[in-house]
C-alpha cells in the first residue's frame, strides 16, 4: 500500500510539473483522459493476447472482433487508438490530432462511452512537447496485471488525481469532488449492500465508487445494487462516467438540473448518498411552488435550495429507504423562509434519524461548517408520527428518538488547509449509529434490512456493543427534548460537554489545595504591588 501511495505522489508531482501555466480545471481533463485511455488499452491488450493465442476457451476466436471483448466487459480499442501506437508517436507534432481521433474511434466502437471522452488534445494552445512527455509518464503505469489488481491500481491513481485537482482548483473543485473521508463515512453509516443507490448531484461519482468498494470489502456482490445518478454539469458528468467505467460499474447517469427536471421521476431508492451544493439561491424555486415533493411539509424558500434538496431526497426514498446528505450547518437551525416549519414537520413525521456535526476544513471548496442529515422512511409502527393527507402531523408520545453525534473535534490535518476523518474516526461514528439503531429497533435489525444483506453478511453479522450516551460526543434525544429546543438540530445543543476523568482526589482536598494556591498568588501579588509602588516613589510618583 505504501508503494502505491508513493506511486500516486510521484505521478502527481511529475504531471504537475508538466502543467506549466495551464489552469488546473483544464489540465484535469487532459490527464484523466490519458489515464483512462491507458487503462482500457492495457485491459484490451491483455485479452487480445489470449484471443491471438487461441488456446482453450479462446480457440478460433478473432482478436479484432469487438464482440469478443463485449463478452468480457472490456472496451474494444481500435488499432490506432491503442496506447503503444500513440506512445510511438508521442514526439510527433500531430500527437494532439491522433489522440482526438483515438478518442473518437473508441466512442464509435463502444456505445456506453458515446460523448464521454475528452477530445481537446489538438487544441493549438496545448504544448505538444509537454503532451508527449505526459504520455511517456503515464506509459510507466502498468495496468497490465490480472483482474482486479489492475482495476484497483488505476482506480486509486484516478481517485488520487481527482482529489489533487480538487485541491488545486480550490473553490471550483468541490463541484465535482466530495472528500474521500466524508464519502467513506456516509457509506459506513448507510451500508448499501443491495438495492437501488441514488445521487441526484453525483459529481465525479465518488459516492458510487465507495459503495462498490464497501460491498467488495464485505464479500458482497456489486450486481446486487443498481446505481442511478444525475449531474447538471456536462463536463463533470463525463468525469463520473469515466470514473465508473474504469471500475466496470454499470450506472444510469443522466444530465440535467435535478430539482427542475428529475430524470429519474419514478425511482424509489433504497439508499441516497449526496453532497448537494450548499445554500444555492438561484435554484428556480419560484417555478416549483406546488411540486409534489413538498406535500406534507411546505414549499422550500426560493432563496435557498437546502430544504429543496432534503425534501427531494426524502421523496425519492423507498418505503424503507435511508438517506445520508451533506449540508451546511445553517440547515440545522435556520428559520428563514419557513425552513423552521419544514424542519419541525420532518422531525414530527419521524423521518429524521440522525444528525452529525462535522469538523471544519474537510472540504476543498468551502470553509462553511457542514453536517450530515440521515433521513429514514419506515422507522416502525409506533416509533414515528405520521403525516396525514392534509399535511398535518400526528404527535406520538412514543415517537422514535433522534441520535445526535458531535464530531467537530475529530479528524487530523492532512495539509495546511485541509483535515480528514481517520478510519478510526469513521468507525467510531458509524458503530455508534448502528449500536443506537439496534437498540431502538428492539435489539435486532428489521426483517426488511436483513433481507437486503448478502447471505454471508446476514449469517456473520456480529452484535454491536450496547449504545450509551457519551457526554460531548453522542446523545439519543427524545422528541420532547427536541421540541423544548425549538426543533433546532445542532448536536452541540444536546450532547453537552465531555466529562473529565475522575482523578480519585476527594473534593475537599481539591478545594483546600486550590485555596492554598490562591493565597500564595495573592501574597505574591501584594509583594509585587509594594515593589512597584516603591520604585515609582523613587522617581517622583506618589500614591
Amino acid at each position: 500500500m505504501a508503494n502505491n501511495h508513493e506511486l500516486e505522489k510521484t505521478l502527481w508531482a511529475a504531471a504537475d510539473k508538466l502543467r506549466a501555466n495551464m489552469d488546473a480545471a483544464e489540465y484535469k481533463h487532459i490527464v484523466l483522459g490519458l489515464i483512462f485511455l491507458k487503462y482500457i488499452s492495457d485491459a484490451f491488450n491483455g485479452l487480445h493476447r489470449k484471443l491471438t493465442a487461441g488456446e482453450g476457451e479462446f480457440e478460433g476466436a478473432d482478436p479484432e472482433d469487438p464482440d469478443e471483448y463485449l463478452a468480457y466487459n472490456i472496451f474494444f480499442v481500435p488499432e490506432k487508438a491503442r496506447w503503444q501506437y500513440l506512445q510511438d508517436n508521442a514526439k510527433q507534432p500531430t500527437i494532439g490530432t491522433l489522440l482526438d481521433a483515438a478518442m473518437d474511434e473508441i466512442e464509435k466502437r463502444n456505445a456506453s462511452l458515446k460523448g464521454v471522452l475528452p477530445k481537446i488534445y489538438a487544441d493549438p494552445e496545448l504544448n505538444k512537447q509537454r503532451l508527449g512527455e505526459l504520455i511517456d509518464l503515464i506509459g510507466t503505469i502498468g495496468f497490465n496485471q490480472e483482474g482486479h489488481q489492475a482495476q484497483d491500481l488505476l482506480g486509486r491513481v484516478y481517485e488520487y488525481f481527482l482529489g489533487q485537482f480538487a485541491d488545486a482548483e480550490g473553490k471550483k473543485g468541490g463541484q465535482f469532488y466530495t472528500p474521500a473521508s466524508i464519502v467513506k463515512l456516509l457509506v459506513a453509516m448507510l451500508e448499501p449492500y443491495a438495492g437501488r443507490v441514488y445521487d441526484g448531484c453525483c459529481g465525479s461519482g465518488g459516492m458510487f465508487v465507495q459503495s462498490e468498494r464497501f460491498i467488495a470489502e464485505h464479500q458482497g456482490n456489486i450486481k446486487d445494487i443498481s446505481i442511478y445518478g444525475q449531474e447538471s454539469n456536462p463536463t463533470t458528468l463525463r468525469l463520473a462516467k469515466m470514473n465508473l467505467a474504469i471500475r466496470g460499474i454499470d450506472a444510469r447517469l443522466e444530465l440535467g438540473d435535478t430539482l427542475l427536471n428529475d430524470k429519474h421521476p419514478d425511482l424509489k431508492a433504497d439508499y441516497v448518498l449526496a453532497n448537494p451544493p450548499f445554500n444555492v439561491s438561484d435554484w428556480s424555486g419560484e417555478q416549483l411552488r406546488e411540486d409534489v415533493r413538498w406535500q406534507g411539509f411546505g414549499a422550500p424558500p426560493t432563496g435557498n435550495a437546502n430544504y429543496a434538496w432534503l425534501l427531494h431526497y426524502l421523496h425519492k426514498l423507498s418505503p424503507n429507504g435511508t438517506a445520508g446528505i451533506v449540508l451546511a450547518n445553517g440547515s440545522m437551525n435556520s428559520n428563514t423562509g419557513g425552513e423552521g416549519d419544514i424542519r419541525q414537520k420532518m422531525i414530527e413525521a419521524g423521518v429524521v434519524d440522525c444528525m452529525v456535526a462535522l469538523p471544519s476544513q474537510l472540504f476543498y471548496n468551502t470553509m462553511i461548517p457542514a453536517c450530515l442529515w440521515f433521513l429514514r422512511r419506515g422507522r416502525g409502527r409506533g416509533e414515528a408520527s405520521a403525516i396525514t393527507p392534509s399535511g398535518d402531523t400526528n404527535h406520538s408520545a412514543d415517537a422514535s428518538p433522534l441520535l445526535f453525534i458531535d464530531a467537530r473535534n475529530m479528524g487530523t490535518m492532512i495539509s495546511r488547509r485541509n483535515r480528514a476523518l481517520t478510519d478510526d474516526d469513521i468507525a467510531r461514528i458509524a458503530d455508534t449509529y448502528h449500536a443506537w439503531r439496534s437498540r431502538h429497533r428492539r435489539g435486532e435489525a428489521s426483517a426488511n434490512e436483513m433481507s437486503r444483506l448478502p447471505n454471508t453478511l446476514a449469517a456473520d453479522a456480529s452484535p454491536l456493543p450496547p449504545y450509551t450516551d457519551i457526554p460531548g460526543f453522542c446523545k439519543s434525544a427524545t422528541i420532547d427534548e427536541i421540541r423544548a429546543n425549538g426543533y433546532v438540530l445542532m448536536p452541540g445543543r444536546y450532547v453537552g460537554t465531555e466529562e473529565e476523568e475522575d482523578d480519585g482526589i476527594p473534593f475537599e482536598e481539591k478545594m483546600t489545595a486550590l485555596t492554598e494556591q490562591l493565597a500564595v498568588q495573592f501574597a505574591k501579588g501584594a509583594e509585587l504591588e509594594a515593589t512597584i509602588r516603591k520604585n515609582l516613589e523613587g522617581i517622583g510618583y506618589e500614591f
